[in-house]
């Protein structure tokens, strides 16, 4: 069962993505241009986090490197820019799931609903699939070069819901394009209505949809709450990112220049998660002080939701998420929780 409404944005925290365009100048004198596209709002916290990692690059290369960034989703959501790098278009991004998916569709054994309790057993597992995840992705000509988050998925719905079944009622934000994910949300019950990303703000204004799931600061970022003012106190699953490159155009950038950029970008990734994860209950408190109802779900609550998703899960193996990457990440997270007494 998979939902992402706000996904879009969640990979803006892993920093800044990179693209190179070579001039005609003899290679020690090139200057390399890097096309930046992400959907972070222009003057948001995170913009200028991304910005202040375009001039750290320009500056470690002594002005080798310069770095357009194109922020506010003007280069589309993240299938469109996935699309646009394996037409050249565009080199690298900063993505969600939703775009390293489109790329490598393993990487959806980290966002199975509700498979995971804390930042730490996702951590976990996603240490342990590293290799797997990047070799896959460098056989397909794209170069990993960080992963972070953008905290957990709620629900924010006009109405309140706190059950599985009162969810069921609602128009329901559904990424398009993804029809397994559709198939497997209409097949459960649950009223998906598909759409391009861009286009979710102005689908809850006129009532299209009236249900998505998001993390507080994406709502807050994006203003999405004033049209879905109910947040469901429960975690469905972190909005996992970060940053690639296609391999080629890596690779072109001098060697002696990789550790110090990865550096800078890692930098920016941890210091973007910092603040998310620091900042979760201030920006629930924001939203309640402009009328966020927050709607709480008790433990016997909690665990009819997970009966509901975990009666998918066969549905999900081998359709959504690639069978064998969905039993490695299941077997990961069960030998962290018998390690740390399920904690």
């Amino acid at each position: 069962m998979k939902i992402r409404s706000g996904r879009k944005l969640a990979g803006v925290v892993a920093a800044a993505l990179v693209a190179v365009t070579l001039g005609a100048a003899p290679a020690s004198a090139q200057t390399i241009t890097i096309k930046m596209a992400t959907m972070v709002p222009e003057g948001s916290s995170w913009h200028l986090v991304l910005k202040e990692v375009a001039a750290e690059w320009k500056r470690i290369s002594n002005g080798r490197v310069n770095v357009i960034l194109f922020a506010g989703g003007v280069a589309g959501d993240d299938t469109d820019v996935v699309r646009k790098m394996k037409m050249g278009t565009l080199q690298g991004a900063v993505l969600t799931a939703v775009g390293f998916a489109e790329i490598e569709k393993s990487v959806y054994a980290l966002e199975v609903p509700m498979m995971y309790n804390s930042y730490e057993e996702v951590y976990d597992v996603l240490g342990r699939m590293r290799p797997r995840l990047e070799g896959s992705m460098q056989a397909k000509g794209f170069t990993v070069l960080n992963w972070a988050d953008a905290g957990w998925l709620r629900f924010f719905t006009k109405n309140p819901v706190k059950t599985a079944d009162e969810l069921k009622q609602q128009k329901l934000f559904q990424w398009a394009g993804d029809n397994d994910s559709l198939e497997i949300m209409k097949g459960a019950g649950f009223n998906v209505v598909p759409l391009p990303a861009t286009e979710l703000a102005t689908a809850l204004q006129t009532g299209l949809v009236n249900a998505l799931s998001t993390t507080p600061q994406v709502a807050v970022l994006t203003q999405y709450y004033n049209y879905a003012k109910n947040m469901t106190d429960m975690q469905w699953a972190l909005l996992l990112g970060g940053t690639v490159i296609k391999k080629d155009v890596w690779d072109r950038i001098p060697a002696d220049l990789h550790a110090p950029l990865l550096k800078a970008m890692n930098d920016a990734g941890n210091k973007l998660q910092a603040d998310i994860r620091n900042g979760g209950a201030r920006d629930v408190d924001a939203m309640k002080k402009r009328g966020l109802n927050v709607v709480p779900v008790d433990p016997k609550t909690h665990e009819a939701w997970v009966k509901v998703v975990e009666a998918a899960y066969p549905k999900i193996r081998g359709r959504m998420v690639p069978a064998d990457a969905f039993d490695e990440a299941m077997k990961y997270r069960d030998e962290y929780r018998k390690r740390t007494g399920g904690k």
